[in-house]
């Protein structure tokens, strides 16, 4: 197994694909993972707020855009 600090000699490109393939690793198993009560229920207000006013939000691509340029 590779340890830690061989992961930290990876250039930093390398290190972000092992993360986004460790991540789809993790979605794919999505069945697997159960949410908490209280993550249900957030996620049950947030979708209530966004149905009674769609139109408040902030699109993907725009808060994305908002974000990077903020760095």
């Amino acid at each position: 197994m590779i340890g830690l600090d061989q992961l930290r000699e990876l250039p930093v490109s390398e290190r972000i694909q092992l993360v986004e393939d460790l991540w789809d690793t993790i979605a794919a198993d999505s069945e697997s993972i159960r949410l908490s009560e209280t993550q249900i229920v957030e996620l049950d207000r947030r979708l209530d707020r966004f149905e009674e006013a769609p139109g408040e939000g902030v699109e993907w691509t725009a808060l994305k855009t908002r974000i990077l340029n903020s760095l």
